[in-house]
């Protein structure tokens, strides 16, 4: 497996994983589904993420994950997948309103990040069910619970 990954932190949280968590959990996420990638992950506060949400889905507010697959791009650096923008006091929210442990929620999030990146969607129940399997199955692999064992959260 061959990850270039450029993290990229723009969030005064005291809280973020590191460089090698972020690199673990992609490592982990793209086995047996790509050889070599390159993407990058950006963290953000509310107001970042709120900007982007806004200009990019046309939503209010900050989201937790938003995922920016590289299009064009791919005829000329075919391992090029993307961005995944994270706003990390959404993900410190959630993980405490679901009583979720901090380290899974953003391993979650970066995985359900990536298979985006990857074409993965859940635009309809089917599609829904696969990302939901895989992303479990990736935890699983990673040590941490089903994410939606307990929420049944998208």
């Amino acid at each position: 497996m061959s990850l270039q990954l450029d993290v990229q932190i723009a969030s005064e949280s005291p809280s973020l994983p590191s460089p090698s968590q972020f690199e673990n959990w992609l490592e982990v996420g793209l086995q047996g589904l790509q050889e070599s990638a390159q993407l990058t992950i950006r963290v953000v506060d509310l107001e970042e993420g709120a900007a982007l949400n806004e200009q990019w889905r046309n939503r209010q507010g900050a989201t937790n994950v938003l995922s920016f697959p590289a299009t064009d791009e791919k005829q000329f650096m075919p391992d090029l997948l993307g961005d995944v923008v994270i706003c990390a006091p959404v993900v410190e929210r959630e993980a405490q309103e679901q009583g979720k442990p901090l380290e899974a929620h953003w391993a979650h999030l970066v995985i359900h990040g990536l298979l985006h990146l990857l074409g993965y969607d859940h635009q309809d129940d089917v599609q829904a069910n696969t990302m939901e399997s895989m992303e479990t199955g990736i935890l699983a692999t990673l040590n941490y619970p089903d994410p939606y064992q307990t929420t049944g959260i998208q």
